[in-house]
């Protein structure tokens, strides 16, 4: 079956829901709540969080043409290493990097999408790692995308003057298309930004951003620790293949209503793909930790070791958590946190009868 968008008739995708994109969810939630559940450190969280943003910067930089290699990267973003020569490279992998913690901000913000952000994160992709930037104003001329080899045109963009109702009209959608699974909006967003190409420069890199926040606030942030830039930069050919689709390389002759099954099948392909490889790093970290405290873990039964889980991702947690955790009553849950207090597994952080909270006792707490 065909569905199509509910949007106005100037951007009117539709897309299939096939076997392939079914499974792929289906994949997708079994992997995130198999990662949320593992005892993950702060520290090592941290350090996955870093390496996932060194990561991307690098590969979504790279699609554009970055000279930069990895280990560039990370000497020009956290020790402000020179390259003579690729001052420009400099210049867009600062930018990228001070953009994903913009996006990590609104993540945490969890607001509605506005124009001004999305604005605001292109002027970080293009503001060379400066903190402070300002919104930046869409293109007011034509963007032509020419093959640079052959001189052929390989897309030519929505006109300057449709190009803010166009924004106004995807961000929009973005804000009420809750219906629809986040990670299929959040590749729907993508194509339709990359369509729009609202900027002269900069623009698959913003696309890029725009997808990995609408996943973080809508729960496939996985905490910031994967990046999914790897994978199109793997295969670019593969890429430009699957987001070029539409009868023609004009905006106005089929590719606002192109049938976007199949960039949507390697959009989220490629989640798949890196979420696998985030819960194989976590697992290995995750096993690392448990082999580095096994003395203390010994002493705990499966059910203790469990529990650890949600001291992984927060410092207290109430009876509701731990009866959500093992699907208990609450009763049976506040009866089994009363016992491991008694037993000096945990301690009382909050007395308060309504909003009792509870904290891993000193000896395990040290586990973190």
């Amino acid at each position: 079956m065909i569905v199509p968008l509910n949007m106005p008739p100037t951007f009117d995708p539709t897309y299939k829901i096939t076997n392939k994109l079914a499974a792929a969810l289906l994949k997708l939630e079994g992997m995130k709540e198999r990662i949320g559940s593992l005892p993950i450190t702060p520290q090592v969280l941290a350090s996955l969080r870093e390496t996932a943003k060194l990561y991307s910067t690098h590969y979504s930089t790279r699609i554009e043409g970055n000279r930069l290699t990895e280990k560039d990267v990370e000497k020009v973003v956290l020790k402000n290493e020179r390259f003579p020569g690729r001052e420009r490279d400099e210049k867009e992998v600062k930018g990228y990097y001070r953009a994903l913690a913009a996006v990590e901000e609104l993540a945490r913000q969890a607001t509605p999408l506005t124009e001004k952000d999305i604005r605001m994160i292109h002027g970080h992709v293009m503001g060379a790692g400066k903190r402070k930037t300002s919104a930046t104003p869409y293109r007011d001329g034509q963007n032509v995308i020419k093959d640079s080899r052959t001189g052929r045109i390989v897309y030519m963009p929505p006109e300057a003057k449709d190009v803010p109702a166009l924004m106004s009209e995807m961000t929009n959608w973005i804000g009420m298309a809750d219906e629809i699974p986040c990670p299929i909006r959040a590749g729907i967003a993508h194509y339709q930004f990359a369509t729009i190409h609202p900027y002269y420069d900069g623009n698959g890199r913003t696309a890029r951003l725009l997808t990995n926040l609408i996943l973080h606030v809508g729960g496939y942030g996985l905490k910031g620790i994967y990046s999914l830039e790897e994978y199109y930069a793997r295969d670019l050919q593969a890429y430009y293949d699957a987001i070029g689709v539409g009868p023609s390389h004009n905006y106005y002759v089929g590719r606002a209503e192109a049938d976007i099954t199949g960039w949507l099948e390697y959009f989220l392909e490629g989640m798949v793909d890196a979420f696998a490889k985030v819960e194989a790093h976590a697992r290995e970290a995750a096993d690392r930790w448990e082999t580095d405290r096994s003395p203390e873990l010994r002493r705990l039964d499966p059910r203790q070791r469990k529990a650890l889980t949600l001291f992984a991702r927060q410092q207290t947690i109430t009876s509701q958590d731990l009866a959500t955790l093992f699907s208990f009553a609450p009763r049976t849950a506040r009866m089994l946190m009363q016992k491991w207090t008694d037993q000096c597994f945990l301690a009382i952080a909050n007395p308060s009868k309504k909003a009792r909270k509870y904290k891993l006792s000193a000896e395990f707490e040290k586990l973190f």
